[in-house]
């Protein structure tokens, strides 16, 4: 694990030779790492938990934090999309005022919730019903949009994840409304590099965004795992060149569970499995090392929460709070390397 350690904070040397790109970047200015920030019912952003647990990321060295209000619709064909009932209007606003207070660059990046689904899933069935959809998915975008404006946020998502949606001509109309509400960064955040290299509406954004969540094989196949990343993390190199625009990689993570390297985007919900601490940290530290590299501007690790004590030595979900994945992005993002 030291050597890893060592490694990143090489591979952190190294991203400071391309600062002279990021300067000349008008879409980001510096590099985004940090965190996609879930609240927890008892910690809701604007308390003074939420700011000790925003503040423990910081002093690993995250200097960006992706707050997340859901949208959500009955199934994946139903054009009955609506705000969520996860995060207010206030409560967004809260979060993106408190992010800020603390010297956080800001990313407000909508999902859509689907039970006993995902956004992937998302297809209304017919020509009348995709209409339907694009209006009221538009007008929950313009909303957030003004609040994310009014209250200081630096980049906007359009849409996370929304993979069969991203072919329709509706999203030009999409990308010109929300740029009106909100004059700053715009991107979208593809699901994996297939969803992205599929897109054609990049030109009308700043930066690509992506997820990554490729299978990674075996629990102890390094060699596999990294040769997975390495290809994937190659796309994006083409994809930035071909677009001419930068890659932030939105979001990254794995369970710190034993078998989640095989499917890595797979829940707590969905697969029991004995705590794996440091398979979760090689992980992420593999991850980091491989994208350090010139069209990648910025890591989004998932999830930390509002909660300080979250997380912990049994936990075998994504958050990596108290876990010794902490000790890997301190490393990397803070040149601060220890044995966990």
């Amino acid at each position: 694990m030291r050597s890893r350690l060592m490694q990143l904070l090489v591979r952190s040397l190294v991203w400071g030779a391309f600062a002279g790109y990021l300067l000349h970047s008008p879409a980001l200015g510096r590099r985004l790492d940090g965190f996609n920030v879930v609240a927890t019912p008892d910690h809701p952003f604007g308390t003074a938990t939420a700011e000790q647990a925003l503040s423990m990321a910081k002093r690993l060295g995250a200097n960006s934090v992706a707050v997340i209000p859901f949208l959500w619709q009955s199934t994946p064909s139903a054009p009955d999309i609506i705000a969520g009932s996860a995060m207010s209007d206030e409560a967004l606003r809260a979060a993106i005022r408190q992010a800020r207070r603390l010297g956080l660059t800001v990313i407000v990046k909508p999902h859509v919730w689907v039970p006993d689904s995902w956004a992937g899933a998302v297809e209304p069935a017919s020509e009348q019903d995709w209409k339907a959809w694009f209006v009221r998915y538009q007008a929950q975008l313009e909303r957030m949009a003004r609040m994310a404006a009014d209250e200081g946020a630096d980049v906007l998502a359009i849409g996370t994840e929304l993979a069969k949606t991203t072919r329709r001509p509706e999203w030009s109309a999409v990308i010109k409304a929300v740029r009106s509400a909100f004059p700053r960064t715009l991107l979208y955040v593809a699901h994996n590099a297939d969803e992205a290299e599929a897109i054609g509406f990049w030109p009308l954004l700043d930066v690509i965004g992506v997820s990554l969540y490729p299978p990674l094989g075996p629990d102890d196949d390094r060699g596999g795992r990294i040769a997975a990343m390495e290809a994937e993390a190659r796309r994006l190199d083409a994809l930035s060149e071909r677009w001419g625009k930068p890659v932030l990689v939105a979001e990254i993570g794995l369970r710190s569970a034993k078998g989640a390297a095989a499917k890595p985007w797979e829940s707590a919900e969905e697969r029991a499995a004995p705590v794996d601490m440091q398979l979760q940290a090689d992980v992420i530290a593999d991850w980091l090392a491989v994208l350090g590299r010139p069209a990648v501007v910025g890591v989004l690790v998932w999830r930390w929460f509002t909660d300080p004590a979250a997380g912990g030595t049994a936990d075998t979900d994504f958050t990596v709070q108290g876990k010794p994945a902490e000790a890997v992005l301190s490393c990397a993002w803070a040149g601060v390397c220890r044995k966990p």
